[in-house]
């Protein structure tokens, strides 16, 4: 990749948390978030994933790919203390990113995410694929189907003005980047990264109602394996952030005062 996405920066502060989106997403569904932060005295980037927004998608599209400019982007905008937070696909790049700035990254917010995909052909996994990806093969637009598959991955009842925000921003993505996306997820491993990741502050947030993206209990197991932190927010299903955000934010802003008030 040879240009940065699209990203904005808000806010001042020793303390920079870059805001990763998922694959269903770009950077203005975090507008709760970005106001909390920067309010609470943090600087905030927002970006685009490559292949997002009015970024072109990039020919090697992946993970890996991403996470590389992800840390082309810290080089440029990081601050005295970078943190990730990082959703769903989105969580995964920010720990590829991490493994490849361990020096500039102090530490990580994981939501709705894993360590790894498992195994590509395996039943879970090809479900996850299918379900997905069905629709736009029988000719649905994302528009067309979106609402209803988002609405699925939250908690019964899920209904907010950041939830329908989630819902108008992943309506308005393009079909190409969608489908490179759900690819990538299902090719990343990054399990050679835990031990990194056990040398910095970490907290794994889940959705009580995630039960087909990132159950609570993969969490809870990855949180385990680096000595990080699990919170499960009841209520919450996939995007948590967005179906309560003043719980997700009261977390976060706890966790960043608790763990890096040194550099704040």
């Amino acid at each position: 990749m040879t240009r940065l996405p699209d990203y904005s920066v808000t806010g001042t502060g020793r303390v920079t948390v870059f805001l990763l989106h998922g694959a269903f997403g770009a950077k203005e569904y975090w507008r709760s978030q970005i106001g909390a932060l920067s309010g609470a005295g943090y600087r905030v980037v927002a970006w685009d994933c490559p292949g997002y927004g009015f970024s072109p998608l990039p020919d090697d599209f992946g993970v890996e790919a991403c996470a590389e400019a992800c840390a082309t982007l810290i080089d440029r905008e990081g601050g005295e203390a970078n943190i990730l937070l990082g959703h769903s696909m989105g969580g995964m790049i920010a720990q590829r990113a991490f493994d490849y700035r361990t020096d500039r990254v102090a530490g990580l917010v994981l939501s709705a995410t894993s360590a790894a995909f498992g195994k590509p052909d395996g039943e879970w996994q090809q479900a996850f694929v299918r379900d997905r990806v069905a629709p736009l093969d029988a000719g649905q637009t994302l528009a067309q189907y979106a609402p209803g598959m988002l609405r699925a991955m939250m908690a019964p009842g899920a209904n907010s003005p950041e939830t329908q925000l989630v819902i108008d921003v992943v309506s308005q993505m393009r079909e190409e980047t969608f489908r490179a996306a759900i690819a990538a997820i299902t090719r990343f491993d990054g399990r050679d990264i835990l031990p990194k990741m056990a040398d910095v502050p970490v907290i794994c947030i889940a959705g009580e109602h995630d039960l087909t993206a990132a159950p609570p209990p993969v969490m809870e197991k990855l949180a385990g394996k680096i000595g990080g932190e699990f919170v499960c927010m009841k209520g919450a299903g996939h995007f948590a952030w967005a179906e309560n955000p003043a719980e997700f934010n009261a977390v976060l802003l706890d966790f960043l005062a608790r763990r890096f008030a040194s550099s704040a």
